[in-house]
């Protein structure tokens, strides 16, 4: 059996790794096909060194982001309920839906905080009343704020 190559990846690679993953692969792989296309380069100490201190940086970007997303949802579970208006006919059943921007403006609007519409997961809404709404501020971080749905 032939002797394997080791290479740090320059880029993603389907069913081989990520980006700066150190892997083993056939030398035929490597020479012919990774190097040429830039998806990797031999691994080298100095590479290897490199990869670490990105490595290093990414885990220290990580571990911000899901502070700042604690502090989201510290102010989300302070304010408590949001509010809100849609119009309302017969046993209180409302013209249209709460749609994830409604909830996103609802919480602009009163904590100032921004959160991502696409990150809001809502039950469906069809009458006036109290409803749960999952917020998924991090993959590690979600929050649950209550919504109240009033005639406006």
């Amino acid at each position: 059996m032939a002797k394997r190559v080791q290479l740090v990846l320059n880029q993603d690679v389907s069913k081989l790794g990520k980006i700066g993953d150190l892997v083993e692969v056939a030398p035929g792989y490597a020479r012919n096909y990774l190097i040429p296309q830039g998806m990797g380069a031999k691994a080298t100490p100095g590479l290897l060194k490199q990869v670490e201190r990105r490595r290093e940086k990414e885990r220290v970007r990580l571990l911000e982001l899901k502070q700042v997303a604690e502090k989201i949802k510290a102010v989300l579970d302070q304010a408590g309920s949001f509010n809100i208006g849609k119009q309302a006919g017969e046993g209180d059943a409302i013209f249209g839906t709460v749609t994830a921007p409604d909830v996103a403006a609802a919480i602009q609007a009163s904590t100032g905080q921004e959160v991502d519409r696409r990150d809001i997961t809502i039950p469906d809404i069809h009458q006036l009343g109290t409803y749960k709404v999952e917020i998924k501020l991090h993959p590690e971080v979600s929050a649950v704020v209550e919504i109240n749905v009033i005639p406006g």
